[in-house]
């Protein structure tokens, strides 16, 4: 397989970076203007947010969607066991009183301390728990042809996630269901915090599954519908018949993922990874998927020139948790890096290190990368 062709003997235009954060201009989800990025300028909204008032909200929304004779559950709280998902957990159950199902697509990749901190937030919240996990096989399978497909080992993840807990909303007639954060909001600014974003067909699609769908997968590696589904997102139809709503609780509280971890484990037991990741410096995110902050984020600085720890810089800094000269030398010290997971997950789908070489060259982006004297090649932020 070659992966040397004409794209790659050009140059492209000098890359740019947020003069606030350290987002390259080509970063998924992200604009630039005057030089910063559409997610330092929806952040900075959050200072002239009134917060008790979106909590007002929040409570207006809950008792129109409350359960009023105990029947049936309050709502639907997707989790992974993550500090997000005990933050959700801990204001929709413990501060504003409803009573969740919670719900959980495993995708076999779980650390043991993600593990823990699942059973632990299901034991210390005391919440009904539905723990989906499709067949090992078709797993495999999914891994291989997502990562030959798009780039992306993990797209059964993205895609149970955001389809799953629907299935269960449907399945048991709640209408609401509770996610954290936006990511094209809070991330790439897309929208602003005043559009009240809320979750649909339409952005599982575009935005999660990257324009893919289960079907684009049948027959690859030998998949079947039968194999796929857990990855079938009910009709409109269905979805009308209950009148399920999905609202983001970053749109009502102030959404700070460090302050909220900090918290979790304080008051609530959350571990953190026991190791350092190799790919960014913050140990209590992904704890869901050894390989998300991993070989499946390298994926991304193949991609894009950027990873994980471009992502969890740019939040920090947004937040005003460190500088954005610290941030880049973090940047530079984790964002290339091939972490050592690799290896798990090639005897994971019996795949060779060649191999997998050889396929994620094809994804490069040729607006960042280029062949020089035989090297890959881009702009970095610290050569400014």
């Amino acid at each position: 397989m070659t992966i040397m062709n004409d794209k790659y003997k050009i140059r492209p235009p000098k890359m740019t970076y947020c003069s606030k954060c350290v987002y390259p201009n080509i970063a998924v989800w992200v604009t630039m203007e005057d030089d910063t990025c559409s997610g330092c300028r929806v952040a900075g909204q959050k200072v002239d947010i009134d917060w008790n008032e979106r909590e007002k909200m929040l409570k207006e929304i809950f008792e129109e969607y409350r359960s009023k004779d105990d029947s049936n559950y309050d709502c639907v709280i997707p989790v992974s066991g993550g500090k997000d998902s005990y933050f959700q957990v801990y204001t929709v159950k413990e501060r504003l009183g409803m009573n969740p199902l919670l719900v959980t697509y495993n995708a076999n990749n779980y650390m043991p301390e993600g593990t823990r901190n699942l059973t632990r937030m299901r034991e210390i919240f005391g919440c009904d728990h539905i723990f989906f996990t499709p067949s090992i096989h078709a797993l495999i399978k999914m891994n291989r042809a997502g990562f030959k497909i798009q780039g992306d080992m993990n797209w059964h993840a993205h895609c149970g996630i955001v389809t799953c807990p629907v299935q269960a909303a449907v399945r048991y007639k709640i209408p609401l269901i509770i996610w954290g954060e936006h990511g094209p909001t809070h991330i790439g600014g897309q929208h602003s915090l005043h559009d009240f974003v809320e979750m649909s067909s339409r952005i599982r699609k575009e935005h999660f599954l990257r324009g893919y769908d289960w079907y684009d997968f049948l027959g690859e590696e030998g998949l079947t519908e039968k194999d796929l589904l857990w990855a079938r997102y009910p009709s409109d139809e269905e979805l009308d018949a209950i009148g399920v709503r999905q609202i983001y609780l970053g749109n009502y509280v102030h959404w700070d993922e460090h302050i909220h971890a900090q918290k979790m484990i304080k008051e609530y037991g959350f571990e953190q990874a026991e190791q350092p990741f190799e790919r960014t410096y913050r140990r209590a995110s992904n704890l869901d998927d050894m390989h998300e902050n991993g070989i499946h984020d390298y994926m991304k600085f193949i991609k894009f020139g950027y990873g994980r720890a471009t992502d969890h810089v740019s939040k920090d800094i947004r937040a005003g948790h460190m500088s954005r000269e610290e941030g880049i030398e973090i940047v530079r010290r984790c964002d290339h890096v091939k972490s050592r997971d690799l290896q798990r997950w090639l005897k994971y789908v019996n795949m060779t290190e060649d191999e997998y070489d050889q396929i994620a060259d094809t994804f490069r982006d040729p607006r960042v990368w280029w062949k020089e004297k035989g090297q890959w090649t881009k702009d970095n932020i610290w050569d400014e």
